[in-house]
């Protein structure tokens, strides 16, 4: 990207210490914010995730490390805070903390970038290297209100059969410092931007997308139901029923019948339950694989939460665990600590971790398998892929949930991937959203919300692997860490030579 020397006119934030310039900054801080986050589902004005960032760009230019800080956390938190708003309901202290932890992570990000005229280099760069450090840690990571997300409808969706989601992150932060100096009469970024997009958009032309091996026909299953309702509120039989209910609304021929995570709820051990049994005879029934989602007892304080593959005989075939928990819903990080304090507010059991592949083999094909909060992370369904999936599944259970927030970033993660692994996605809700995703990103059916409806469909069964499946996070990792090392090196040059003058206190 060609880069030239600032004109010196003030399209700054303003850096003065008085009132009016702290009011002004903080607007536009919370301006910025609020433009990404209505860029996430379930508004999904995806243009706006580049003026959001175009107005970080500008928020964080010739401010010094602190003032960077603060304007960065400030515009994160703006984003981060509204586009998870679903966990005030489902844990107010959670919302506060991951909100105000990880607006703190852009603000350290955008501190310690380098300001002058390679900041266009380094920003784009820093959102990669957040973005891939908070899908990651704390607790395994939140992946929730991405960038990447973001863009699920938009034409940069593509782009993540490349190199993946963190490379649409990237594109996000590239249009933005893009707009950004059209602002501030740089006209050569822009070009320089516009022809990064360019050439990521006929990298997706050209990147493979897998073969089609098959067809399945299947049926996805949503009992329906309220919202926004709790396991321990909820009959565990009315939610069994609901869905053995619909499923026998279902047509032969059929091949694969997917229901939803958890809505299976056994005392005891699963194997040789009257519910095991049920769905036994709902397999020989519909003369189909049958795939539900259940829940069992495990050791004192423990249960599983996994799906199982039960073939038209009626025979349990495989099972997969989930791996990847929610943090302080399905287990409690320092519960220890927690517990006096929230006493009998805090559930009484914890999911025990799967750790077999994510995968389930059947006779018609093996299936790479995500339930639920999995789907978030790219690393579940690309080893899936690589074990041999020909289809993703994603079991999942938002029924708990305030507001659409989080159903409607999960049909966008579905989205993406399907994408990136150019894979049909399956995903089942008891509540919704359950949905029929297509190895381009199309949903070509989705349930409403509450209702309870049969999703049917012929999907292709695929092989082969996506550049992004091939290679994973780490050549965008690597990208990201490299241009943030050079947009130090050449400031420092500038600043030995004299080309620019280092910011001072704001």
């Amino acid at each position: 990207m060609a880069l030239s020397t600032p004109r010196a006119i003030p399209l700054t934030v303003p850096r003065g210490t008085d009132a009016r310039s702290r009011l002004i900054s903080a607007a536009a801080s919370i301006a910025s914010g609020l433009a990404i986050a209505f860029s996430m589902p379930p508004w999904g004005f995806w243009p706006l995730a580049f003026v959001g960032v175009a107005g970080l760009d500008r928020l964080l230019a010739g401010q010094p490390p602190k003032t960077r800080f603060l304007r960065a956390a400030a515009v994160a938190a703006s984003w981060l805070f509204p586009s998870t708003l679903w966990m005030l309901d489902f844990s107010p202290p959670g919302w506060i903390i991951a909100g105000l932890a990880f607006a703190a992570m852009y603000g350290l990000g955008a501190a310690a970038i380098p300001e002058g005229r390679w900041r266009p280099i380094a920003l784009p760069a820093m959102l990669v290297v957040v973005a891939a450090v908070r899908w990651r840690w704390p607790f395994g990571g939140v992946p929730l209100s991405t960038l990447a997300m973001s863009q699920a409808d938009a034409p940069l969706a593509p782009t993540v059969r490349v190199l993946g989601p963190l490379l649409a992150v990237w594109l996000v932060g590239v249009v933005g410092v893009g707009l950004s100096s059209l602002v501030e009469r740089r006209p050569r970024i822009a070009v320089g931007a516009a022809a990064i997009v360019g050439l990521a958009a006929v990298g997706a032309a050209v990147a493979p997308t897998g073969t089609a091996i098959g067809t399945l026909d299947v049926a996805i299953v949503q009992g329906g139901g309220p919202q926004r309702t709790r396991a321990t509120d909820t009959d565990s039989r009315e939610v069994f029923q609901r869905h053995l209910e619909a499923s026998r609304l279902i047509q032969a021929p059929v091949d694969l019948v997917l229901w939803p995570e958890n809505v299976v709820d056994v005392d005891g051990t699963f194997a040789g339950s009257d519910l095991e049994a049920e769905l036994s005879q709902l397999a020989r029934d519909l003369d189909a694989y049958l795939i539900p989602g259940i829940i069992e007892d495990g050791g004192p304080g423990e249960f599983l939460n996994f799906s199982v593959a039960i073939d038209p005989d009626g025979d349990v075939v495989s099972r997969y665990d989930k791996e990847r928990r929610v943090p302080f819903g399905e287990y409690f990080p320092f519960r220890s600590f927690i517990e006096p304090l929230a006493g009998e507010s805090l559930p009484s059991r914890e999911a025990v971790a799967g750790t077999g592949p994510a995968i389930l083999a059947t006779d018609i094909g093996d299936f790479g398998i995500v339930i639920s909060w999995e789907v978030f992370f790219e690393d579940r369904a690309r080893e899936g892929i690589k074990d041999g999936g020909t289809v993703v599944l994603n079991p999942t259970n938002g029924s708990s949930y305030w507001l659409t927030i989080v159903q409607s970033q999960q049909i966008a993660s579905s989205r993406l991937r399907a994408l990136e692994t150019g894979r049909y996605v399956l995903q089942a809700a008891p509540t919704g959203f359950s949905a029929i995703v297509e190895p381009d990103g199309d949903v070509i059916d989705r349930s409403g919300v509450s209702e309870t409806k049969i999703i049917r469909g012929t999907i292709e069964q695929r092989t082969g692997q996506t550049w992004a499946i091939r290679y994973g996070p780490w050549p965008m990792v690597s990208i990201a860490l490299a241009s943030i090392f050079a947009a130090w090196v050449l400031a420092r040059r500038d600043t030995r030579d004299g080309t620019v003058t280092p910011p001072t206190g704001a």
